[in-house]
């Protein structure tokens, strides 16, 4: 079997040699070929010359950097558009996937399954990154109408056959493991270790991990939109209950002379709810003139296999 490995880099130069030394032991005799492509995306530190000289000194790694940082789905979806293996893994760089969990996502593997995504076991990340990863997947579960799990992230194993099917979605917003779980093809999960980041911290602050929900939710998901016109619906009954409340108590008498604030109160109210729906659609809009343009979704700036690294 052929392998590939795919692994973006942001941000930890010093873990990269101990990542292919140990992706090696972990597969030494047990696939008939291997290529590790690590995927420079605009890491801020001298991630590309180390990923320069491990090309030099392992010949199953091949380097590719990215002109530019364009986050970690957009890195993961060049490293797959480049591998050749039969089977492709996907794992992050800082070593909290342990690499001799491989063999055991291809033993489920080759069980038939075409996707085999790693269940992290006793998370270790920190308390906050933890409970955004719980809330964000419980709202996008209720978003999606799909049940998403928090223990999962990109660490996994997958078939050819999968890698072609995501290759080929055209869509410029990429999330990688909802468009594996929407391909329907066979997935399965195995429960793994999950351990200590081994250098630096999480790119993904408040700020980002905010961006990277709104963004997955507006490309995967046009729940918002079907809430928005339940909304507009609810507040219709509303307004009419309202009216048919206040034509009753002037005919019997207790309203003689309308109140104020509750115009003033409705009019605010009504406002909000009208300018917030028309910035949920503007959103969706927004995403259509991303795809119209069909940029493409990452630019590759330098490549090791082609003969010029430097």
């Amino acid at each position: 079997m052929r392998l590939s490995v795919v692994s973006p880099v942001y941000g930890c130069a010093t873990c990269l040699e101990e990542l292919v030394e140990r992706i090696g032991g972990s597969l030494a005799g047990k696939v008939s070929s291997l290529e590790i492509i690590l995927v420079d995306d605009g890491s801020p530190d001298d991630s590309w010359a180390r990923i320069l000289e491990l090309s030099r000194l392992y010949p199953t790694v091949r380097g590719v950097r990215l002109s530019r940082n364009f986050g970690q789905h957009y890195a993961i979806a060049a490293g797959i558009e480049q591998a050749r293996g039969d089977f492709v893994v996907v794992m992050d760089c800082d070593l909290q996937d342990p690499p001799e969990e491989i063999p055991t996502l291809l033993e489920r593997a080759a069980q038939g399954y075409d996707a085999v995504f790693a269940r992290r076991m006793a998370r270790q990340d920190g308390p906050f990154k933890r409970f955004a990863s719980w809330i964000f997947h419980r709202l996008l579960s209720y978003l999606t109408d799909v049940a998403h799990d928090h223990a999962t992230a990109n660490f996994g194993a997958f078939s050819r056959k999968t890698i072609d099917a995501v290759n080929a979605m055209p869509e410029s917003d990429r999330c990688f493991p909802l468009m594996v779980k929407w391909t329907g093809l066979r997935l399965a999960t195995v429960e793994v270790t999950h351990a200590e980041r081994k250098d630096g911290r999480s790119s993904y602050n408040l700020r980002r991990m905010l961006r990277l929900a709104l963004n997955i939710i507006l490309s995967y998901s046009d729940k918002p939109l079907r809430l928005v016109v339940k909304l507009g619906l609810l507040f219709a009954l509303l307004s009419f209950v309202i009216v048919a409340w206040s034509i009753y108590g002037y005919l019997a008498g207790d309203i003689a002379v309308a109140g104020f604030t509750s115009i003033i109160a409705s009019i605010w109210l009504l406002g909000g709810v009208m300018v917030s729906c028309v910035g949920i659609v503007g959103l969706y809009v927004g995403r259509m003139f991303n795809d119209v343009k069909r940029r493409p979704y990452y630019i590759i700036g330098e490549d090791t296999s082609s003969g010029d690294p430097s």
